[in-house]
């Protein structure tokens, strides 16, 4: 169904926009440091309770552009049109209800996740908060209009987008933080502002025609519950994974606060280095989203097999690269980042661990997932990733950091050993084929 040509085209943009997004991730925590030492540390806590809830508007959208995949598979647009009508509807709705939770108990949820931290960074850690979670509803609906667009098959026009406001973020930064001395405050309004301008562009141009998916009256959207259905039954499990995955990290996040703000500066680092070497897999990963589900739609799971395969090949060649480059930006990124002599060393300790390490069962852990998510196989994702978190990289840091007294690299220790069970039990599963046989929507093509 996909030609080499077609495959590149859909995973190249993807590619970008990812590398893009996590650049931009890296230089405003460069930004923000030379705020200072409790500035970066409360950007960094913060920003482990927004990566959750971004992750759950993410598995939302990912859920919507499997179904909206399979229906273009099987060549029926007007249920994929109504799929990615019933998608915004939901995300709007979900997005709402949690900014409004965010922003009413912002102050005693910061106080139960990470307990005393210094008053410095608590101060910081509550402004900043409050004005990324207006941005929550933005980025949900930017998320899914994006994750429509993807399941045609067009991937370019989200990257472009996602460049502009990138453009923005970062602009607006530099003005903020350098110029008018605003702190975090210089980080978080150029973030709200940046995800306005993504959410209003793409809800304005899923209305032109010409596309696969057209919606072109959103105020006569009304709740068609079946849809709504569907779609949850893939979102949630991902979500639920997702979510998971993020308070496993909000626990390990809690255990590295009480090492100092050495150890939070490096970790935090790390953690978006980390994050810049897996983008190019990641984007890989989206790509098999699409082309897995319309090959799942169309009929073809031995294709669906074949694509998965090939993809996680490709996925596998860009970690290695990445993951070269990035260790090799290790120092300058410190010195960049004008970090203390501590925190260097511990970054450096961190970077050549995942450098060496990650390459090994990163793949097998992930690019398979994807794959088979698209097929429709989420709870057997979600109850895995769900039990390797918790069993083995939460009580793994913990035990290493609280008993034996290791430094922010027992993280990354915890992380691989997460990787590598996860990675086991991933692979016999896709080589089982129970993943192909999960049907997701009704097989009843119609072209209009």
């Amino acid at each position: 169904m996909f030609s080499n040509k077609d495959i590149f085209k859909l995973i190249i943009p993807l590619i970008i926009e990812q590398i893009l997004n996590s650049l931009m991730g890296m230089m405003d925590t460069i930004m923000v440091s030379n705020v200072g030492p409790a500035a970066i540390s409360a950007v960094s806590l913060v920003d482990s309770i927004n990566t959750l809830i971004i992750q759950v508007f993410s598995a939302l959208a990912t859920g919507g552009a499997i179904v909206c995949s399979q229906y273009i598979g099987s060549r029926n647009r007007k249920r994929a049109n109504q799929s990615g009508q019933q998608l915004l509807l939901s995300v709007l709705a979900i997005s709402a209800v949690i900014m409004i939770f965010i922003i009413i108990f912002r102050a005693p949820l910061l106080s139960f996740i990470f307990g005393s931290v210094e008053p410095a960074i608590m101060k910081n850690a509550l402004r900043y908060l409050i004005i990324t979670a207006f941005s929550y509803p933005f980025i949900a609906l930017y998320n899914a209009g994006a994750a429509l667009y993807r399941a045609c098959g067009n991937s370019k026009y989200p990257m472009t987008i996602s460049m502009i406001s990138n453009v923005i973020n970062v602009t607006g930064n530099a003005i903020l933080i350098f110029g008018f001395h605003l702190g975090v405050d210089g980080v978080a309004i150029p973030t709200l502002i940046s995800r306005a301008f993504c959410a209003i562009v793409i809800l304005y141009s899923l209305r032109k025609p010409k596309q696969d998916i057209i919606i072109s009256n959103y105020a006569s959207i009304r709740p068609e519950w079946s849809l709504v259905k569907t779609i949850l039954m893939v979102g949630i499990p991902t979500g639920i994974e997702n979510g998971m995955f993020q308070f496993g990290k909000l626990a390990i996040q809690s255990t590295v606060s009480t090492l100092g703000t050495d150890a939070i500066a490096a970790n935090a680092m790390q953690t978006i280095l980390e994050s810049f070497n897996s983008m190019a897999a990641i984007g890989i990963g989206l790509g098999t989203i699409t082309i897995v589900g319309q090959c799942m739609g169309a009929g073809r799971p031995d294709e669906a097999r074949r694509y998965i395969i090939k993809l996680a090949k490709y996925a596998e060649v860009a970690l290695i690269i990445s993951c070269t480059l990035t260790y090799l930006a290790t120092r300058p990124v410190a010195i960049l980042s004008s970090m203390t002599p501590e925190s260097t060393r511990m970054f450096i300790e961190m970077s050549t661990f995942v450098s060496i390490v990650k390459p090994i069962p990163w793949v097998f852990s992930f690019s398979l997932a994807y794959g088979m998510r698209a097929a429709g196989d989420v709870k057997f994702s979600m109850i895995v990733s769900s039990i390797t978190m918790w069993t083995c990289r939460v009580l793994i840091v913990t035990v290493l950091c609280r008993f034996f007294g290791f430094g922010p690299i027992a993280v990354w220790i915890g992380m691989a050993c997460d990787w590598t069970v996860r990675g086991i039990a991933f692979t016999a599963r896709f080589l089982s084929g129970k993943w192909s046989k999960i049907k997701v929507i009704e097989s009843t093509p119609d072209a209009h």
